[in-house]
């Protein structure tokens, strides 16, 4: 109980350091331009082993599912069913390439509610997502008797291509 107790408290500390440094150096207007980095720090600190949090989701889902978003919203403007295009372009792009992370799924529908440019990829979701992941590889590289993040840099998420329908 004392060492899950102390899990706890290592993962909670981790994860204000890293949120904290998201938010501070991305200076964002609104913290909701971050809001899918919340899920994001609970995945890299407490579900470290989860295929969703290893490096291969965590970019590339926040990566594809905001460009996503952005050039929908270029496309269509913020509109009811921008918004539906770009979240289910999304689920069907991240399956496909095998690069789920489930809290980049927020992620086209935040770009079209802040109307973002492709700045927004490059100085709030990559930077953000970066100092996040940074500090998960450091943090568990600290703790005494953790698992070490990331457990592969390359693993897909699903794990297979059948996205759960049947067994492998």
């Amino acid at each position: 109980m004392k060492i899950l107790i102390l899990r706890l408290v290592w993962v909670l500390i981790g994860s204000s350091v890293a949120i904290t440094l998201a938010l501070w150096v991305t200076k964002a207007n609104s913290p909701l331009l971050l809001a899918s980095l919340g899920g994001t720090t609970l995945f890299l600190f407490a579900l470290t082993t989860a295929p969703a949090a290893q490096p291969r989701a965590v970019f590339g889902a926040h990566i594809i599912s905001s460009i996503v978003g952005i050039l929908t919203y270029q496309l269509f403007g913020d509109t009811f069913w921008a918004y539906v295009i770009a979240l289910v372009v999304t689920i069907g792009a991240l399956l496909i390439l095998r690069c789920v992370h489930p809290p980049a799924g927020a992620n086209p529908l935040i770009m079209i509610q802040a109307h973002a440019s492709f700045i927004h990829l490059g100085v709030t979701v990559l930077v953000g997502v970066s100092i996040i992941f940074m500090v998960a590889f450091i943090w568990s590289r600290l703790g005494i008797g953790v698992r070490k993040y990331p457990v592969s840099w390359t693993q897909p998420s699903p794990a297979s291509i059948n996205w759960s329908i049947w067994d492998d």
